[in-house]
């Protein structure tokens, strides 16, 4: 077991947090922290053979209590029952933190009508579903915070084009939840990982893994617990105040770079440089002082 490199032991004492894909990768990193905290963690996925060793592993470890529950963001009825065992098991819901998703790199006009529908369900569908049902159930009359984790999208997301529709239907979402809620005592923001170091990366090639870390400014991938530590800030009294925002942790990689290459025709473009107005309409051409006097006038 280790403390937190940046916050108290007691930070989230007595909170209860919820995290969807919270047995693996980054969602784990965030669990690890709030559970460092002082904080009781539900952990939900739809696959139980990572949640529950990591449940186990993380209580033995911190003496703390961090439940496994299956879940299936992308069914209503299953958000529900997440919801309701949550509450009567420990009465309340402190955090909200919707991390499961998915995505792939496909070009779109390869892009599958089936795979288009599981990841808008499971990005933007399950992430609607959590935030409603605890609000309904729980928070809109009692308060919480919420941390969507989406994607860095300022430049869209080429390559994704599934994800980066549903990223970016969350974070609108995040904005117009955090007004409507705003009177309930809800805070709701979203985080934006990019180029994280994660359980995720068994998906690509190293040649692309390669490519990434060097389009990135700080040239290093993030560690998951870049993510956890900013999950945390916002979740402390520090983020208090914040609400609607989309914070980007991602090395500065979206201001400078992109993944995705376009490849340079054989020949260079045709490039017809537009002429100056004199050389256009040589006829109205000033060509002195005085010219310019009369044709400008007094």
């Amino acid at each position: 077991m280790r403390t937190s490199e940046v916050f108290r032991e007691d930070l989230f004492k007595d909170k209860i947090a919820i995290v969807t894909g919270g047995g693996t990768g980054i969602g784990l990193a965030i669990t690890e922290e709030l559970v460092r905290g002082g904080s009781k963690v539900v952990i939900a996925s739809r696959k139980m053979e990572r949640l529950v060793p990591a449940a186990k592993g993380l209580s033995r470890d911190y003496g703390a209590e961090v439940v496994p529950m299956r879940c299936n963001v992308r069914e209503r009825k299953e958000v529900e029952n997440l919801i309701d065992q949550t509450l009567e098991r420990f009465e309340k819901v402190d955090f909200i933190v919707n991390n499961g998703g998915g995505q792939f790199l496909t070009p779109a006009e390869q892009l599958s009508e089936k795979h288009w529908h599981s990841v808008i369900d499971t990005n933007l569908n399950g992430t609607w579903y959590m935030c409603q049902t605890v609000a309904r159930k729980w928070m809109l009359e009692n308060g919480g915070k919420i941390v969507n984790i989406v994607a860095p999208l300022s430049r869209g997301m080429p390559g994704v084009v599934h994800t980066g529709a549903s990223r970016a239907g969350v974070v609108n979402m995040t904005m117009s939840l955090a007004v409507e809620w705003a009177r309930s005592g809800i805070l709701i923001n979203c985080l934006a990982p990019g180029g994280i170091l994660s359980t995720g990366f068994h998906n690509y090639t190293p040649e692309l893994l390669d490519f990434v870390w060097r389009s990135i400014p700080v040239k290093r991938f993030g560690r998951c617990e870049d993510v956890a530590w900013a999950v945390a800030y916002l979740f402390s009294p520090a983020g208090d105040y914040i609400t609607g925002e989309t914070i980007k942790v991602d090395g500065a990689h979206t201001l400078w770079n992109s993944h995705w290459k376009i490849p340079d025709p054989d020949t260079p473009p045709d490039m017809e440089i537009p002429e100056w107005p004199e050389q256009r309409w040589p006829e109205f051409s000033v060509k002195n002082k005085n010219d310019r006097e009369r044709t400008e006038g007094p």
